[in-house]
């Protein structure tokens, strides 16, 4: 009998143990929760001190105003545009430029009075473009016309095809470049410098040039990239006419021009729909040019209102 006294004893002093230390863990954790709950009190009280008005007066305080939308407009969306204010710079930009003769006729057919044709030359492009501020890393290709305006001689970009959002969204809305987008690429393969352009799968321009067989002439290629540039910018009403039609003249500026060559230049041009750059045919190769430099792209300024 003394046994199972003593044990019983002995079994009631473990529970009445166990049931304490239970308890004392769940007032630790009410007491951590009620801490919790007195912190949160404590920090709204600490809120509205500061901010007096209820919840809706501050929301309607922090409402978007009229002039902030004007202040703010500048590019798409308007709380996160696609491209940043300028200026842009770009550092190691390197041009293959082809230049081919055409069809006169169908050359005279895109290009936009006032601006007029003297020859019958293309200047077919593709430009690697590494390192240019808010722009990023890309590559453009496309067909630009020599072409004079009011007695100054430029180029006039007919068609330009790009793998980068920033500068296709950019380039349209604020000069109105006729970027659309395309996968070109441009690079040494062991001694030939090619420039390659796809829509989509499929090849539409194929250049090459044996890679930097004599130098050119460095003064004559800077003066060509100092030239004026031309573009036609259209900017649809809502209703889906034209509310800006403009003929735009931009620059490039300080051009530190690292090196220029030529060499022996092929260009093959295939047709296709949506990319109709076989439609200015390559009648003769003229020249072929590899440039690297650093340079400033300039806004640009209207010359030209079509709706005035």
């Amino acid at each position: 009998m003394p046994d199972k006294r003593w044990g019983a004893r002995y079994a009631l002093a473990i529970f009445i143990g166990v049931s304490f230390v239970g308890a004392l863990l769940m007032f630790n954790i009410v007491r951590h929760e009620l801490d919790i709950i007195a912190r949160s009190l404590l920090a709204a009280e600490a809120n509205k001190k500061v901010c007096p008005n209820n919840l809706a007066t501050t929301a309607r305080s922090k409402k978007m105003k009229e002039h902030e939308v004007r202040e703010r407009a500048f590019a798409m969306p308007l709380t996160s545009p696609a491209y940043p204010v300028g200026p842009y710079r770009f550092y190691h930009r390197e041009f293959f430029i082809i230049t081919y003769r055409t069809d006169p006729r169908k050359l005279r057919e895109v290009v936009p009075q006032p601006l007029e044709v003297d020859e019958p030359l293309v200047k077919f492009e593709f430009i690697r473009m590494p390192d240019s501020t808010g722009f990023g890393d890309y590559t453009e290709s496309g067909q630009v016309i020599p072409v004079s305006f009011k007695g100054r001689k430029g180029g006039y970009s007919h068609c330009m095809f790009l793998n980068d959002h920033p500068p296709i969204a950019g380039g349209r809305e604020l000069w109105g470049f006729p970027k659309k987008l395309a996968e070109p690429t441009l690079k040494a393969e062991i001694d030939t410098l090619v420039g390659r352009l796809h829509y989509g799968t499929l090849p539409i321009a194929i250049g090459t040039m044996g890679y930097k067989h004599k130098q050119a002439d460095l003064a004559a290629v800077k003066a060509s990239l100092l030239a004026p540039n031309f573009l036609l910018k259209i900017i649809p009403h809502v209703d889906g006419t034209a509310r800006i039609c403009e003929l735009v003249e931009y620059y490039l500026s300080d051009v530190d021009l690292k090196g220029a060559w030529t060499g022996p230049t092929e260009l093959t041009l295939i047709s296709h729909a949506l990319a109709p750059l076989a439609e200015l045919p390559v009648l003769e190769i003229v020249s072929g040019t590899h440039i690297i430099a650093d340079l400033t792209l300039e806004l640009g300024k209207v010359v030209h209102d079509y709706l005035a």
